[in-house]
């Protein structure tokens, strides 16, 4: 029983991980992305267009790290966390 609760509380612990951790990558990139776009801008406003499509486009691409390291800790909870829990009450119950 305390074997499952331990397991549990790594899965747990592992997928706020990879959430926090993953999102900080493209918090920062998105945010230099956006203040280089800016600083673009200002430079030539005639490029403003193309500058912001190539912005968007590369933000577009950061953020799918960001919904990888979600879609790692959807898997921990309900591939290896839901059987657990199964178990766990089974013992407990």
């Amino acid at each position: 029983m305390l074997e499952a609760a331990i397991a549990i509380a790594a899965i747990a612990i592992g997928a706020g991980l990879a959430v926090s951790i993953g999102a900080i990558g493209p918090a920062v990139g998105e945010g230099y992305v956006a203040g280089k776009a800016v600083e673009a801008i200002a430079r030539q406003p005639e490029a403003e267009n193309s500058i912001r499509t190539t912005m968007i486009l590369g933000q577009a691409i950061t953020e799918s790290t960001g919904i990888y390291s979600l879609a790692i800790a959807l898997l921990l909870i309900f591939s290896f966390g839901m059987p657990l829990v199964g178990r766990l009450l089974e013992l407990l119950g």
